[in-house]
């Protein structure tokens, strides 16, 4: 979830995070019986009063749903309604869910130093995010290829945390590879994004097996 800082703010502690009035903050932890916040700045996590920030209302922000609960509320409704959600598998990350009439599809929303990104775009809040893939197809081409795999044959040290991170003899479940900028890829349960020219056949870096 995103707020807006109301106040600026010095941290005084080592785990609280400094802000300015005005800037967008990315809450990931929210505690009842607490008056501070968990919360991501530019990369940097720590504490944040929650009286010096307001929490921007959104109508698609779901909060903590399953993705159960989420296929049950989009399952045929029209395609293109979406929600988005905080990740089950990956806590203080976010998920968007998506209707496709007969099929709900739920993609991982990758965030490193204060961008997020689904696919090869980046954007520097979940707002713009969302805004974007209104109006753009979030399917990609992935849903029309054959699932395939790739066996690493050496590391990869991305220099983002938004791409994928491998090691040597990793398989990696390759989601999309139409793009000319970059791929998409699952490994050790993490999704992400690499550069395709470290790629092509066996005798360089992985060996595709359809």
């Amino acid at each position: 979830m995103e707020a807006v800082a109301l106040f600026s703010f010095t941290a005084s502690e080592t785990d609280e995070i400094s802000f300015q009035k005005g800037d967008i903050i990315k809450v990931t932890e929210m505690e009842d019986d607490s008056c501070w916040f968990t919360a991501e700045i530019q990369g940097k996590r720590g504490y944040v009063p929650e009286n010096y920030i307001s929490l921007l209302p959104h109508t698609w922000f779901a909060g903590r749903v399953s993705r159960l609960e989420a296929e049950q509320r989009l399952r045929w409704k029209d395609t293109g309604v979406f929600l988005v959600r905080e990740s089950e598998s990956a806590p203080g990350e976010f998920s968007v869910s998506v209707s496709y009439g007969d099929r709900v599809e739920h993609f991982r929303v990758l965030e490193g130093g204060g961008q997020y990104c689904i696919w090869d775009e980046l954007f520097c809040s979940l707002n713009r995010l969302v805004d974007f893939y209104r109006t753009h197809s979030i399917l990609s081409s992935v849903f029309v290829q054959k699932p395939r795999l790739a066996h690493a044959l050496c590391d990869y040290t991305p220099p983002q945390t938004a791409h994928l991170h491998f090691l040597r003899g990793d398989l990696i479940d390759l989601l999309d590879c139409s793009g000319s900028l970059t791929w998409r890829g699952r490994c050790r349960g993490r999704v992400g994004i690499f550069p395709p020219e470290y790629w092509g056949p066996i005798s360089r870096t992985l060996m595709c097996r359809c």
